[in-house]
């Protein structure tokens, strides 16, 4: 995974909450007067002890005793005016806070469906899934939580000030005289603690994608008794996110000490130098009560933005990997002026063509060949050949490096790829079905299709036996991964799917590889049935299957070294018909 090309990452997710200013600007002016009530309250509760030390002195008249109850009446206002405020203040901003995550989180959508086929092969699905889920709810939480107290703490500390200043000019310097202290105390400590908590983060990443990969395999360690060795695995990287998250929380508990040590200080200063000042009488033991409930106040927002500091480092640390993820290289913008052909008829021509998955490394050198319309082409080779490649690069999963890939005469990277994959019906080695019912998996693959279409694409796919004797039929419920049905039928509901959809070009990729011969001979005959008239792309290790094929490719190392039918490549006797000796070998040999 690269870096994030926005050095700021406070700066981008400020940018998605700036997107509702509205509502950002009336919280702020609504803060900003809450700060006002709140910080108004201490001064006329100064005012009202000072109208009570009169009273208590028995020379207080009716405008003495008369002030003293508007003075009590004036701070209760404040603390109601600021309650709700603050009430009202703090709702705008969490309305503003999770739009914002919920546009983030739109934005990580769109990025999955425009990343290239690449990124999913190269990066963990536990990594992606930690990223995507629990990094963005770390967001939102706190962001909720920590974008309105850090608003309103600054507030108060810069009104409170200002009011300790008109009080006292030398009791707010002995107050703050330790501030800059903590500070820069609290940027060394900030500093090394956001480094655990990007680890922390790294390591959460690290340890989902090794838990989705053994659980899913749990079968094959199970077998090879390999759960102390996944177990030790487990450890290590659970070991090292406990140090990291324990070493963060360690460093960032420091802050609250560190603002507390800060805040007594100052209370004892102005306790000794208040005293001195009341007893010359230059300043009121009101202004005196007023000024140190201003400082405490002061603190108690240092000390407030000191503890939501470890909760903004995991933020900016959360924030930091999904920009990383939203960075991340996109596939080739489409055409500017896509074309499509003007009758679609199934003929493919691989002109020159070169790739490689990496720039320094050739994969397919120089592939020519033309596939005629309705024509059923075979593409076999050793494991590794690249035959699977050849199906992406029609697909356009991957793009061609040189050359060019021509449907019906259009180069299918002037094509869009929602219309390009729309001419191809898919059926891979590895069945993809989704918790749901028969009948919706199967119309997955033409979503308005109506049930007498559904139920005769399985009948074509000789699905339709095995689904009626299932509990509901066609709307027994698949589990997740469908692993309530057999292999064999998970791989028959594939084939229906894709037989649905009807579309001028089909690739199978090992389609009939999980079934058994019987099955197999039935699948076959429905896809022969199904292809008449189709261009089809077939991959088989059992090179029985395409023995009928127009024309085969085999294919060593990413390249295509014979073309011809079965019987023309038998009489070459080159790397088919080894191949394809040592299959019927192998079966004389059983």
């Amino acid at each position: 995974m690269k870096k994030t090309k926005n050095p700021s990452t406070l700066g981008r997710l400020l940018s998605y909450i700036g997107k509702y200013k509205g509502s950002m600007i009336i919280s702020v002016l609504l803060v900003f007067i809450a700060s006002v009530a709140f910080a108004s309250a201490p001064l006329f509760l100064g005012f009202s002890i000072n109208n009570l030390g009169d009273i208590l002195k028995g020379n207080a008249g009716e405008e003495v005793v008369g002030g003293f109850l508007i003075f009590l009446l004036t701070m209760i206002i404040c603390y109601v005016v600021y309650s709700i405020l603050s009430y009202i203040g703090n709702l705008l901003v969490i309305s503003a806070t999770q739009k914002a995550v919920y546009d983030l989180r739109t934005a990580i959508d769109k990025k999955l469906s425009s990343l290239p086929l690449n990124y999913y092969d190269t990066t963990t699905y536990g990594d992606v899934l930690a990223r995507l889920t629990n990094d963005v709810e770390t967001i939102s939480v706190s962001a909720q939580e920590c974008v309105f107290e850090v608003i309103k703490a600054v507030f108060t500390m810069i009104i409170m000030f200002i009011m300790m200043i008109g009080i006292s000019g030398w009791l707010t310097l002995f107050g703050l005289i330790s501030v800059p202290v903590m500070l820069i105390v609290a940027g060394k400590i900030t500093a090394k603690s956001s480094v655990c908590f990007d680890k922390q983060m790294e390591k959460t990443g690290e340890l989902n994608g090794y838990v989705e990969e053994y659980y899913s395999g749990h079968d094959v360690v199970t077998l090879f008794g390999k759960e102390e060795q996944v177990d030790e695995g487990f450890g290590k990287i659970n070991e090292d996110l406990f140090k990291a998250s324990n070493d963060g929380n360690f460093l960032a508990a420091l802050m609250t000490p560190a603002s507390q040590g800060s805040e007594y200080l100052g209370y004892t200063l102005v306790c000794c130098v208040g005293a001195l000042i009341s007893i010359a009488g230059a300043l009121s033991i009101g202004m005196i009560q007023a000024f140190t409930q201003y400082l405490t106040n002061f603190a108690t927002a240092i000390s407030s933005v000191m503890q939501l500091m470890p909760q903004m480092q995991m933020t900016l640390s959360a924030a930091k990997r999904v920009f990383e993820f939203l960075d991340e290289t996109e596939e080739v913008p489409e055409a500017e002026n896509p074309k499509f052909p003007e009758k679609l008829e199934g003929k493919v021509e691989f002109d020159h063509v070169k790739f490689g998955y990496l720039p320094h490394q050739t994969l397919m050198h120089d592939l020519n060949e033309v596939i005629q319309p309705g024509q059923k082409v075979g593409v076999v080779g050793p494991t590794g050949a690249g035959k699977t490649t050849l199906i992406n690069l029609i697909m356009r999963f991957y793009d061609v490096t040189g050359g060019a890939i021509r449907i019906d005469g259009v180069d299918i990277r002037d094509m869009k790829r929602e219309d390009l994959r729309n001419i191809f019906g898919m059926v891979l080695q590895d069945t993809w079905l989704y918790s749901g019912t028969i009948m919706d998996n199967i119309r997955y693959g033409k979503l308005d299709a109506t049930e007498e279409e559904v139920i005769a694409a399985a009948k074509a796919a000789c699905a339709d036996k095995f689904i009626e004797t299932l509990p509901g039929g066609y709307n027994f419920i698949l589990t997740e991964g469908a692993g309530n049905i057999a292999q064999g039928q998970r791989q028959l509901i594939t084939i229906a799917r894709a037989m649905l959809n009807n579309p001028p070009i089909m690739l199978l990729d090992e389609a009939t590889s999980s079934v058994d011969t019987r099955t197999e001979a039935l699948i076959q005959t429905a896809i022969v049935n199904m292809m008449k008239g189709k261009t089809a792309f077939v991959i088989a290790h059992r090179l029985s299957t395409i023995k009928d094929s127009d024309k085969i490719l085999y294919m060593e190392k990413g390249d295509v070294l014979e073309v011809g039918t079965h019987d023309e490549l038998m009489a070459l006797d080159g790397g088919y018909a080894k191949l394809y000796n040592s299959q019927f070998a192998d079966k004389q040999e059983n």
